[in-house]
């Protein structure tokens, strides 16, 4: 394997997916704007972003499907190419319709780049070297969302709507030629995998893959880390700290930025817990949930507006989430072949995104239940937004109950597959992981 060319590879997959995540979260800070620009009710502002990751979350096992058909290089430029184009039609949109049609084209596009580069790491890398990485995809993905709450911030707030979201679109037009120049399915002494011969053979396929309780726990670990961060990042949170907590949109900005910074620290880390101890990522997973929780209850709770220092607590914890969702794809990968392993990491990224557009679009919902029709979510007071954002509570509680039931089916199959009946559990699943070499 040509070290220097996997690097090559490697970098041009994160610029790919660090582009569409700008694209993905440039409405997080232009939630307020867009309220102003299309004068519209919260429920179907909100439906920008839902309809986006409706979208992305549909796509994830089609595209996970052509991944392991066609290969990621392809599903890469041409997802890049579609944000491009989407973003487009949202900088010129007169109506809140061609905006929604415009979020759904990044949400298609969007929904090709991130799993495509995770079978990309496992075609170029191996070992150990594999969960870090996807950690470090994670992290340096993330800058996108810096790169939305600075710089696209400033161009939106100083030259305006369709100046700031044509910008953004030709970063993604920049990966689409880079992608196209630059990256390979698979080093070129590697074999090919095995594809499916027929539609009907990688339907079965995909049927082997979702009943896989290892699957089913990388799904339930990527829905109950991920939604709470996507949420906030990607639409309500900069709308609650602006309208409700009274920053301003610098401020706002900067916090957003934090929950980035918090995930490049808590990204790395992770990353060599999960590869060092891979018998205890579930315990990881729960941790990060229980963080997240009690903060996010100390800030719900908190008699007034909540002091500075605790939401910087509350987007820290948020930061931890975001890394903390890709051990779900190590699930994937521990229990999954790899002519196999697009459409698990596409049942996988469901998870977090089906949480991220319930939880999202519920929140819409119950802040306009509290107030007349048409009003802006600019000016939602901060006990609305207390009792909208308590729905969490549901959404996740409901993943986490279905992760536990996940966790105990995968460690009955890794007992049943080893042969092993007797002792303690986790010398059942040291000794079935040492057998299968991992």
């Amino acid at each position: 394997m040509n070290s220097r060319r996997a690097w090559i590879v490697f970098a041009v997959g994160v610029f790919a997916y660090m582009a569409a995540v700008l694209q993905r979260s440039t409405l997080g800070v232009a939630g307020v704007s867009a309220a102003e620009r299309f004068d519209t009710s919260a429920a179907l502002l909100s439906s920008l972003a839902v309809l986006q990751l409706v979208v992305y979350a549909g796509l994830q096992i089609p595209i996970g499907l052509l991944i392991d058909r066609v290969g990621p290089k392809l599903l890469i430029c041409c997802g890049s190419a579609v944000m491009a184009a989407g973003q487009l039609v949202l900088a010129f949109a007169p109506d809140i319709g061609t905006a929604i049609a415009g979020r759904v084209l990044v949400g298609a596009g969007d929904a090709a780049v991130f799993i495509s580069l995770i079978r990309l790491i496992n075609s170029w890398f191996a070992g150990r070297t594999v969960p870090l990485l996807s950690q470090w995809t994670g992290n340096i993905g993330a800058i996108g969302q810096v790169l939305s709450a600075l710089p696209f911030a400033w161009v939106l707030h100083n030259a305006g709507w369709t100046p700031a979201f044509s910008a953004a679109a030709a970063l993604s037009f920049v990966a689409f030629v880079l992608g196209v120049v630059l990256l390979a399915d698979r080093p070129a002494e590697a074999a090919e995998p095995p594809r499916a011969a027929s539609v009907r053979d990688a339907l079965r396929g995909l049927g082997l893959t979702l009943r896989r309780p290892g699957t089913q726990l990388g799904f339930w670990a990527h829905y109950t880390t991920q939604a709470s961060g996507t949420v906030f990042a990607l639409f309500w949170g900069f709308p609650f700290m602006v309208s409700a907590l009274g920053f301003d949109q610098a401020k706002a900005s900067l916090f957003l930025v934090v929950i980035v910074v918090s995930g490049l620290i808590a990204g790395p880390i992770l990353g060599v817990l999960t590869a060092r101890f891979p018998l205890r990522r579930s315990n990881l997973v729960l941790s990060i949930v229980a963080l997240l929780g009690v903060v996010w209850t100390a800030v719900l709770l908190w008699p007034g507006v909540p002091p500075t220092w605790l939401i910087l607590l509350l987007v820290i914890s948020l930061g931890i989430g975001g890394p903390g969702s890709l051990i779900g794809f190590d699930f994937a990968r521990s229990f999954n072949p790899i002519r196999s392993l697009g459409s698990a990491n596409g049942v996988v990224n469901v998870g977090g995104f089906s949480a991220s557009f319930v939880t999202m679009f519920l929140i819409g919902l119950l802040l306009d239940a509290q107030f007349s029709s048409g009003i802006s979510p600019a000016l939602y007071d901060l006990d609305a937004f207390r009792r909208a954002f308590a729905v969490q509570y549901l959404v996740v509680g409901f993943g986490v109950v279905m992760f536990l039931l996940a966790r105990r089916r995968t460690r009955r199959q890794l007992e049943e597959d080893e042969g092993i009946s007797v002792g303690p559990i986790w010398v059942a699943l040291s000794t079935a992981w040492k057998r299968r070499g991992a």
